[in-house]
């Protein structure tokens, strides 16, 4: 299985903003932070605003927060919201042309297996990304975090 880097960006940007906690972050400083394509980042950011993971404010103090805290936010679910083929093979795509689907016992086994790797997925949730590493995550990604 592999995810796409549209998945891993998205994850990046919820983790860089739960690590940030109530202090809103730019586009332009997460992309900074990943060595990443601000470009991209932006229809990641956009994506993520729609289907309701950020809040995005507008203006000269704007900038992005996440929307649910992230206990509330499923890995599991936001796969499933960012990866549009989950398909690990053509028999479990639409528009299957393989000639040996009906005999096939591929389909079922990959069935069981991407349901098994969400499953394991759904266990967790952005909070579990952080846990007491996220002094260290904050370091790595030069968050510089106010103290409380």
């Amino acid at each position: 299985m592999h995810l796409t880097r549209y998945t891993d960006y998205a994850l990046r940007v919820l983790i860089f903003l739960a690590v940030k906690g109530d202090e809103r972050a730019t586009i332009h400083e997460i992309a900074e932070s990943f060595g990443v394509s601000r470009n991209h980042l932006m229809k990641v950011v956009q994506d993520l605003s729609h289907r309701g993971y950020i809040t995005t404010i507008r203006g000269k103090h704007g900038g992005l927060l996440l929307s649910r805290a992230p206990e509330e936010i499923s890995l599991g679910g936001l796969v499933r919201d960012t990866e549009h083929e989950l398909g690990l093979v053509e028999c479990l795509r639409d528009g299957n042309d393989c000639i040996i689907t009906p005999a096939c016992r591929l389909k079922p086994i990959f069935n069981e297996a991407l349901e098994a790797f969400l499953a394991v997925l759904d266990r967790y949730t952005l909070a579990d990304m952080l846990g007491p590493r996220q002094p260290q995550l904050a370091r790595l990604m030069q968050i510089a975090i106010s103290p409380a």
